[in-house]
């Protein structure tokens, strides 16, 4: 059993403020698993009956194939949610996930969870809301790779993770956690394409790539080009 602090769930749900007997009832139904590198964390194989959320570390959604390989769709990092719907509808998880760093899962029993949100309404509304941002995140993730071509999804992928560079004002920062064919999983091209990209961005002016960090040279024309 660990404990599940007020930070936390600030961070899962939305920023809001838990009083302390929310904090308690959460608590006291929270069972914590830590899972070491590369171990599985959800499989779609196995019915769902708890809310799933990371505390910290790195695990990759996905799914794995018959041959044992794992597609990396996107990266969580903790504090997050990995699963908050599939229990609710007693089926499997949606997607498999893999540590790719040790990590800190917590679980919540929808049973437990169901009878107590009917003590506590603020915080059912709180986690619908939690449902509707995922809603909403993977609506908008479905529209960019039916809708953007390639060059604009990594445009988009690399300017959302960009960070003001501590050393020259206007530029900024994207370090890479992931290796290049999970980052070409998730925009839904080849490792092949990824690297014809990079190239060609960093042609055009707009990154300088050193490694596993990307510096963005001109984030203005790295923004018009997530948004062609």
């Amino acid at each position: 059993m660990g404990t599940v602090d007020a930070a936390l769930w600030r961070a899962l749900l939305g920023g809001a403020a838990l009083d302390d007997d929310e904090l308690k009832a959460l608590e006291a139904m929270a069972q914590t698993r830590q899972v070491s590198q590369g171990q599985s964390v959800l499989s779609r194989s196995k019915a769902a009956s708890t809310l799933v959320a990371l505390r910290c570390g790195e695990v990759a959604l996905g799914f794995r194939t018959s041959d044992g390989i794992f597609r990396t769709e996107r990266i969580v990092r903790g504090p997050a949610w990995l699963d908050l719907s599939s229990a609710w509808l007693a089926e499997p998880h949606s997607m498999d996930a893999q540590a790719l760093s040790p990590a800190s899962v917590i679980e919540f029993p929808c049973e437990a969870l169901e009878a107590r949100l009917a003590l506590f309404p603020d915080l059912a509304q709180r986690l619908i809301q939690g449902l509707a941002r995922e809603v909403h995140a993977l609506a908008v993730n479905t529209h960019e790779l039916m809708h953007k071509d390639a060059p604009a999804r990594l445009a988009q992928w690399l300017h959302r993770r960009c960070e003001p560079a501590s050393d020259v004002a206007g530029q900024a920062m994207v370090r890479l956690h992931e290796r290049k064919r999970d980052v070409a999983s998730q925009l839904a091209i080849t490792p092949e394409t990824l690297s014809r990209l990079m190239r060609s961005f960093s042609r055009q002016g707009v990154i300088e790539v050193s490694g596993y960090n990307v510096r963005v040279l001109d984030p203005p024309a790295l923004a018009r080009l997530a948004q062609s």
